[in-house]
């Protein structure tokens, strides 16, 4: 009997620390930013989430307007580390770039104006809606960002044009800072459950049943 009580024990400890451990996923729609400033704008497509999407419009060119933005009012649950995962396309050299910011864990600086390479995201080619996460581009190469929120609450994430044509669907927020791959990161794209706390501004993680409150999230659709 003894020995019962203490493997049950064992596995209630276990199984507490399995449900306490999962990661934080938040997923986001593009076109569902608190701000979208032009000239970035939403435009349709039938292949993207729910039929939308988001980019600086025009044919591929190299260096690009660089104006334009999206922000996002994030509510971080827990301090700690996080990474970004984008639902994109970008069909060439000359379309596969944004400048990210994630406040506070970025400084308040406008990357389009300082062309701060710490904040240029090297896009992952293709022509095909795909899942890239958020790096630094360097000029030493490509690493994948992390962001690390010392405090809970807000955050603004902003998503700034570079490159003319460069396309987001899609955002994917983690705490999963080790997933090298969409696999590893059980990325997802967001359902009408999600659209529904992202426009309604009450944001809950099903895995840990934690409620947290965005800002006031406004639609604009063009």
């Amino acid at each position: 009997m003894r020995f019962l009580t203490i493997s049950l024990l064992a596995i209630g400890l276990l199984v507490s620390s399995t449900v306490f451990s999962a990661d934080i996923e938040i997923a986001l729609e593009a076109e569902l930013a608190n701000t979208i400033q032009a000239p970035m704008i939403i435009a349709d497509d039938k292949d993207a989430s729910d039929g939308k999407f988001i980019w600086m419009e025009g044919a591929p060119v190299a260096g690009g307007g660089g104006q334009g933005w999206a922000e996002f009012i994030i509510n971080i649950p827990e301090k700690g580390k996080y990474a970004l995962w984008g639902y994109v396309i970008a069909w060439d050299g000359n379309s596969d770039s944004f400048w990210v910011t994630w406040q506070p864990a970025d400084p308040n600086e406008d990357a389009q104006a300082t062309q701060n390479t710490q904040f240029r995201w090297g896009v992952a080619q293709g022509a095909a809606w795909h899942w890239d996460r958020i790096n630094h581009w360097l000029d030493g190469g490509t690493f994948d960002r992390e962001w690390e929120f010392d405090t809970t609450g807000e955050a603004v994430l902003r998503i700034a044009v570079r490159e003319d044509a460069t396309m987001l669907d899609a955002l994917f927020v983690t705490s999963n800072i080790k997933a090298t791959n969409e696999g590893e990161a059980s990325v997802r794209l967001p359902d009408d459950k999600d659209r529904k706390i992202q426009v309604e501004g009450l944001a809950v993680n099903p895995k840990k049943k934690i409620a947290t409150t965005w800002g006031s999230i406004k639609k604009q659709y063009k």
